[in-house]
């Protein structure tokens, strides 16, 4: 393709030309989940938005190292280095081992993300497995003047960083605002600066998930896993580095500050960050108490449901807004998204009923060049939608018969719904669907009385095209003229 791939860079705030360090290898990390109750739709939206960007990649012809990691230790009930690790109070609650909790999160998680289409990452390692790496990424850091120890803790130091760095580039905070704006917690006299942040925090006696370390029994800070465990799987330095917006400050903002000062180098070349899933204009999550799990989401069983919604309709929902706008939920959101999704669907399975022409009426390769334009603008998925509605408008037409295709063009009409809508939105037609679904023999005969009847109507036989349309609603098959043709589907 002669465009180049456009993505907004959130370091810098700008659309810069996509160029990795070691074409055609792209390494990219991607934050996964604490894995301390079930995934809700605020988890799914990064899934789903990394997972149209490794496809799409994968689609140019990139080999994509996908690392997404799982949080299972360290992440303690707030960012200022305070409160009980959120697995280990899971644990303590319903009395099991923390790795319990963990792994049946886990599968959970999987679970979800399999439902959704969401394709496996290369690597998804744990923050529990690789200890012995965040051990040595903080020895570094001590070495190199940029953190202390405190009573068996180890802090970052921000304000000696600051003297040759910038922390807040990422988010855009200022440090003497973060010193304003940081209060003073119980316990955290051991701190230089409140703003410092843990890379290794000391275990009380009472603490379940501890380690060996040159400080003694402890547990790393949340925000040094990554860090870890992306320069042990992609190196130093990598290409893009995602998640969610929530993520940009502090976790994001602590993992360049860590790198830099353990390996001497910026470590991401582009950072890339979803928006959220809000609820009434607040963002949707555990910490605030407003969320919907997915399972409550494919069951129905959520009081803010009106109805159970399928994982592809969800999928469908997020992709319709760009990964960066936020995104509202509602009922009438969502129902709107199952009823364009099920449109596309059933125009996709009409392709093979078209009669073709020697000559087309329309131009294809203009459509599949504008769904390439969007993608290379920064993934624009909703602008990808919104041509394969187009596609759609086209189908109808030539069913209709007022427009012509040729076999060739008619070839790369389905081209372009099996490449855009399948392999790279990641959607599909379910199960349930499938089985509903009426045989091949059907829809054509459907789609030949749906023909003769148009034909009574032009020849205003208006008895004929009832009496077919009374007939076709006795087998439960409803039909609607629209301005883009006639559209069915069985009750």
């Amino acid at each position: 393709m002669e465009e180049k791939l456009k993505i907004y860079n959130t370091l810098g705030q700008k659309k810069t030309i996509f160029e990795p360090f070691n074409p055609p290898f792209v390494g990219m990390y991607v934050c996964g989940p604490t894995v301390y109750g079930d995934a809700h739709l605020g988890h799914a939206r990064p899934a789903i938005c990394f997972d149209l960007i490794f496809r799409y990649l994968q689609h140019l012809g990139y080999k994509v190292r996908y690392v997404r990691n799982i949080t299972d230790v360290g992440h303690l009930e707030s960012d200022a280095d305070e409160g009980e690790d959120k697995i280990a109070k899971k644990a303590r609650l319903e009395k099991l081992e923390p790795m319990e909790v963990a792994q049946h999160y886990t599968d959970s998680y999987h679970f979800n993300m399999d439902s959704l289409n969401v394709k496996r990452p290369s690597i998804e390692p744990r923050a529990s497995g690789h200890i012995i790496e965040q051990i040595t990424m903080i020895e570094e850091i001590l070495k190199n003047g940029l953190a202390y120890e405190s009573d068996g803790s180890v802090y970052f130091d921000i304000e000696k960083y600051q003297r040759t760095d910038h922390y807040g580039k990422l988010s855009g905070r200022v440090l003497d605002d973060l010193q304003s704006q940081t209060r003073t917690l119980d316990g955290q006299n051991e701190k230089r600066n409140t703003y410092d942040f843990a890379l290794w925090k000391k275990a009380h006696q009472e603490h379940i998930m501890k380690w060996p370390s040159p400080w003694g029994l402890g547990f790393p800070g949340w925000h040094l896993e990554c860090s870890a465990m992306s320069t042990k799987y992609l190196g130093e330095v990598f290409d893009i580095h995602g998640g969610g917006m929530d993520l940009l400050f502090p976790h994001h903002e602590c993992e360049i500050a860590q790198s830099k000062a353990a390996n001497g180098k910026e470590p991401v070349k582009y950072w890339l960050h979803n928006n959220m899933i809000t609820i009434n204009g607040q963002k949707m999550g555990k910490s605030l108490g407003n969320f919907i799990t997915l399972n409550e989401v494919f069951t129905g069983k959520h009081e803010l449901l009106e109805q159970a919604y399928s994982p592809m309709t969800i999928r469908f929902f997020i992709l319709q807004a760009h990964y960066r706008s936020t995104l509202d939920f509602s009922n009438q959101a969502l129902q709107a998204a199952e009823k364009g999704l099920k449109r596309i669907l059933e125009a996709f399975a009409k392709i093979e009923n078209i009669i073709t022409s020697e000559k087309s009426t329309i131009d294809i390769n203009d459509l599949r060049k504008k769904c390439y334009e969007a993608m290379n603008d920064d993934f624009n998925s909703p602008v990808v939608i919104a041509h394969l509605f187009q596609g759609v408008k086209i189908i109808n037409n030539c069913l209709e018969g007022r427009e012509k295709i040729s076999h060739d063009d008619k070839e790369i009409l389905k081209s372009i719904f099996n490449v855009f809508l399948f392999e790279i939105l990641g959607l599909k037609k379910e199960k349930n669907e499938q089985e509903a679904a009426h045989s091949t023999n059907s829809s054509q005969l459907i789609d030949l009385l749906i023909a003769l009847r148009q034909e009574a109507k032009k020849k205003k036989d208006y008895e004929a095209a009832d009496m077919i349309r009374n007939k076709l609603s006795s087998l439960g098959i409803t039909i609607k003229d629209t301005k883009e043709g006639v559209e069915w589907h069985i009750n």
